[in-house]
């Protein structure tokens, strides 16, 4: 292949040459693609709500894809181009909906499937759509400039396999042995060891060490790297060894809550003070770690917007009639564009959020916001993805930044009831979606600039991928707010009196809706109770009750039982998510607990003071510590793989390495597994039958096997897999 730091864009001769004809665009190759653009999808979603993190799904799909091909016969390096970028749609998509969406459940909202179903849709194609006139500019024309790291990468994979490599079976190692680990390790499966191994020192009163050891967790501390795994740990033992035993040792003394929480301190788990006080100031953190990164990024974005509106109008006077030279045409470019703003805002007008009704003018004012926060947006993500890559990506900076204006707008203009904080997540919703997918879709077009695809071919690609992959985008949100759900007893039941509510504390529903639900003791003994005698009740900015949802009965007058969504609990915690909402009810309502808020800042100015990216330390501060230890644990894994690589070859591993794809591996069989789980627990619920699959408690297997030192030596030995095959050197084989 050529070296294309090395030739001008007029000189480079891509790996199929213009003139040359190659299947491509074929049945097999778009159903395949579209396979894995619902598998990564919902894996995507998975892993991305419990650790607050994404990866590439490009270069394993690739990878993949290349096995499948060549063993159906035939196969050409053009199709397993098409593969990759129809499925890599999946990650990209899912990836924008995850940072946004689920704030609408922590601004008391619903999470409606086929409000996904349409945003996602309209954001991802917007995304392309508003890509494609920049294609030649970035992609052809800076040649050399911009690297696109992962797109180059993908390339060297594709060719690699077209000449007879062969990658899949590290992959297909990672997805077994994950698979066997999670089918016993998940609390939803076998559970046959404790799933996350805890230790609560009696010497630091307000600290805990947990581990939720998952392998996809580890994959992604592989993935990401020590330095980055590492500064996410540190982040963790800030929160959860300096700040929480802080406040417990100042706060204990005091008989009565200390705001914003709603239980003295001194009757607190480390779990609860993590809820009431770190998230809280984590929200801040990330915040002001998501506009440092937007703002150290701002002289990319000024050149990348400057060079932008230079090369504008500036398309060749003689179109190319070269294959590799063909995009979908301005003209259909236009009138999608135009078609798309017009159908969010009837879409916006006639399908609003439930209970988030507002007038025609703002839906208006929405529609032209998203067009031109997107077309910004889109341009800066392009570019910017050409140079520091897709992961670096500061698309939750770009999304903080667009609900900021938006909500200063609602702002002044009065609209401030929380209807108008669903408005603007939507808003910020599509344009994050919107910036993540036209990210991914330079990288991809950058592939197949390198190998010798069709442009209009892979755009055409894209957008079928944002089509079927929206399907398992909503399907696994919804899946997994309702089978993470917990209901609990209150600790106290609290009187209430519907004709005399207390602030901020609304009825729902006045019959609930569901038959009956799994009620979890606090001994963890778990019994089907009836939901027709309750009511439901939505608490947002109580005095009383933290944010939530609670079941009230009328028979005893008594808050009787908290309903925690799944969305936001500790195993789908979508850190992003109650940012925005952060943000959005600081600016709207103005009813924050500021003091941990401005704490999260100031935390973020120090590290950045130290010369520290802060970004990854404040998503550390706010995650639970069990989630960052485990990710820590694969960043140390590859720390030594590149220690001894290193030593071997003189530089570390590559994005395409034995270590990376079993990794990759590891992450599709954990999100794959958990989901099974999770379809078992939304089996339980609509049937009202547990499913005691195996090692039932008080069984001898139970007695032996349940113990929490059984859990670390498990993982350890997963830790031990990941080593071995990182250094087990890949086969080449021919096809």
């Amino acid at each position: 292949m050529p070296e294309p730091t090395k030739l001008q864009p007029a000189e480079f001769q891509p790996y199929v040459p213009a003139h040359e004809s190659r299947r491509e665009f074929t049945f097999r190759a778009v159903l395949l693609g579209c396979i894995f653009a619902v598998l990564f999808g919902a894996v995507t979603v998975y892993v991305g709500l419990e650790a607050g993190l994404t990866v590439a799904a490009s270069i394993p799909i690739a990878v993949l894809s290349i096995s499948v091909l060549r063993g159906l016969g035939r196969a050409s390096i053009l199709e397993n181009n098409i593969v990759q970028t129809t499925g890599n749609a999946g990650q990209s998509i899912a990836s924008g909906v995850i940072f946004t969406l689920p704030a609408l459940i922590f601004l008391g909202f619903d999470l409606e499937y086929f409000r996904i179903f349409i945003l996602a849709l309209l954001g991802g194609w917007l995304g392309v759509l508003f890509m494609i006139p920049l294609r030649r500019q970035l992609i052809v024309e800076e040649h050399g400039k911009l690297t696109y790291p992962e797109g180059t990468a993908c390339a060297d994979v594709l060719v690699a396999g077209e000449k007879g490599g062969s990658f899949a079976s590290r992959v297909f190692f990672g997805l077994g042995l994950g698979a066997l680990y999670t089918l016993f390790q998940n609390e939803n499966l076998f559970a046959a060891w404790p799933g996350s191994p805890k230790y609560d020192p009696n010497w630091l009163p307000g600290a805990s060490l947990r581990c939720a050891a998952t392998p996809e967790y580890m994959g992604v501390g592989y993935i990401i790297g020590a330095r980055v795994a590492g500064t996410l740990f540190a982040g963790g033992v800030f929160s959860w060894f300096v700040l929480m035993p802080a406040i417990h040792f100042f706060g204990a003394r005091f008989p009565s809550p200390i705001y914003p929480g709603t239980a003295p301190i001194s009757q607190m788990s480390p779990s609860d003070l993590w809820s009431a006080y770190v998230r809280p100031m984590g929200a801040g953190a990330v915040a002001a770690a998501g506009l440092i990164t937007l703002l150290r990024s701002m002289p990319t974005i000024y050149g990348a917007l400057k060079d932008g509106a230079k090369n504008l109008g500036k398309r060749a006077a003689t179109v190319s009639t070269r294959r590799t030279d063909r995009d979908i045409p301005m003209s259909v470019v236009l009138v999608g564009s135009v078609l798309l703003v017009v159908m969010i805002f009837f879409f916006l007008e006639f399908k609003p959020v439930p209970g988030a009704q507002v007038g025609w003018l703002a839906n208006f004012a929405a529609a032209l916001l998203v067009f031109f926060f997107g077309f910004l947006f889109v341009t800066v993500s392009s570019r910017i993805v050409g140079l520091i890559g897709s992961s670096a990506n500061p698309v939750s900076g770009m999304t903080i930044a667009t609900l900021m204006a938006t909500a200063a707008i609602f702002l002044v203009k009065g609209w401030t009831e929380p209807a108008f904080g669903a408005l603007a997540i939507s808003i910020g919703g599509l344009v994050c979606i919107a910036s993540a997918n036209a990210g991914d879709t330079s990288q991809d077009l950058k592939t197949g600039f390198l190998v010798g695809a069709t442009p209009w071919k892979q755009q055409l690609a894209v957008m079928v991928g944002v089509i079927v992959c929206v399907f398992s985008i909503g399907l696994t949100l919804k899946a997994m707010n309702r089978g993470l759900e917990t209901f609990t007893p209150m600790k106290e039941a609290i009187p209430y009196n519907l004709n005399a509510p207390i602030p901020g504390v609304n009825v729902q529903q006045s019959h609930f809706e569901r038959a009956h639900f799994l009620l979890t003791d606090p001994d963890k003994t778990t019994k089907f109770v009836s939901g027709s005698p309750y009511i439901l009740l939505n608490a947002l900015g109580s005095p009383v009750l933290p944010n939530g949802k609670y079941l009230y009965n009328p028979a005893t007058g008594k808050i009787e039982i908290e309903w925690s969504q799944g969305i936001g609990s500790a195993q789908a915690a979508a850190p992003q998510g109650r940012l925005m909402a952060t943000v959005i009810n600081g600016i709207l309502t103005r009813k924050l607990p500021w003091g941990l808020v401005w704490l999260g800042v100031f935390l973020v100015i120090a590290v950045e003071l130290l010369g520290v990216r802060s970004l990854s330390f404040a998503v550390g501060a706010y995650l639970s510590i069990g989630t960052t230890l485990a990710i820590f644990a694969g960043g140390v894994i590859r720390w030594i793989i590149d220690r001894l690589t290193e030593r071997a070859s003189g530089e570390g591993e590559s994005d395409v390495s034995p270590g990376s794809l079993y990794a990759s591996g590891l992450i599709a069989a954990g999100g794959i597994m958990g989901l099974v789980g999770v379809v078992i627990k939304l089996y339980e619920g609509a049937t009202g039958h547990e499913l005691h699959l195996w090692f039932p408690a008080g069984s001898l297997a139970y007695r032996i096997l349940y113990h929490q030192w059984i859990a670390v030596v498990m993982f350890v030995l997963l830790g031990f897999s990941l080593f071995y095959f990182a250094r087990k050197p890949m086969k080449k084989e021919r096809g």
